[in-house]
């Protein structure tokens, strides 16, 4: 509870900056009044009835799900295989951490060309983003199964799939949940630069569109959204990987 209370205080406090930023610029830049608190907190209901924010806000929920779906099928198998195999990891850890080091949005002509303009593009630039942290994540958990645990199922003379579902799959559950916190947040950055590739709905297009009609309070709205529903998708992590672990 008193953490509770301190982030709200915590948060108050960054709103009180902002708006005396925002009070003590505005005099010599009448544009920035525009980007007040209450500016943004008016335009809202704006973008409610007149841009469709729910939509646009389902749109990009959709994306995010699909690309953390695809870096999930992806990097938990190869995260496991890394992590069981030593010659594998031998073979594959220079190529994956060169291509980990490579910014998701340095492939956004690439994915264009390939995949063309649309949702498509932006699903690979998001899955990208979001394989490391979930592969890398995974690949320390396998390492760090308690080695007794194994041998306990060997001399239990458990097959292959049990050793998988009842050893491998409960140890390494709490390093994947980790990494998925980590690649939401890694998404969530992505997705606004990857929904300007053309597409037609998103909040990355709301912010390109508020801003080509100079509508910067409806703007500074999206951006509260953006960075409140992230905060969101935070917390449902967090709950989800404290669930269980039963903490």
């Amino acid at each position: 509870m008193f953490s509770v209370t301190l982030g709200g205080f915590g948060l108050a406090a960054a709103v009180a900056l902002w708006w005396l930023a925002t009070a003590l610029l505005s005099g010599k830049n009448a544009m920035v009044a525009q980007f007040t608190p209450l500016r943004a907190l008016a335009a809202l209901p704006t973008l409610v009835a007149q841009d469709q924010l729910f939509s646009h806000i389902v749109t990009s929920l959709k994306r995010v799900t699909i690309g953390l779906g695809w870096a999930l099928a992806v990097g938990v198998p190869t995260g496991y295989a890394i992590g069981r195999v030593k010659w594998l990891e031998h073979a594959l850890s220079p190529t994956l951490q060169f291509l980990r080091m490579v910014s998701p949005l340095s492939w956004m002509p690439i994915a264009v060309m390939a995949l063309g303009v649309g949702d498509n593009a932006v699903y690979f630039l998001l899955a990208f983003a979001a394989v490391w942290p979930v592969m890398m994540s995974t690949a320390a958990g396998v390492h760090q199964i308690d080695r007794r645990w194994v041998e306990l199922g060997k001399s239990l003379a458990a097959t292959r799939a049990e050793m998988l579902w009842h050893i491998y799959v409960p140890g390494i559950a709490p390093h994947v949940l980790t990494g998925v916190r980590l690649a939401i947040g890694i998404l969530w950055i992505v997705l606004v630069p990857a929904e300007m590739l053309g597409v037609s709905g998103g909040l990355g297009y709301l912010i390109l569109d508020t801003r080509d009609r100079l509508a910067y309070s409806e703007l500074t709205a999206t951006i509260l959204v953006i960075g409140a529903l992230g905060f969101t998708l935070d917390i449902f992590a967090r709950m989800a990987y404290r669930h269980y672990r039963g903490t």
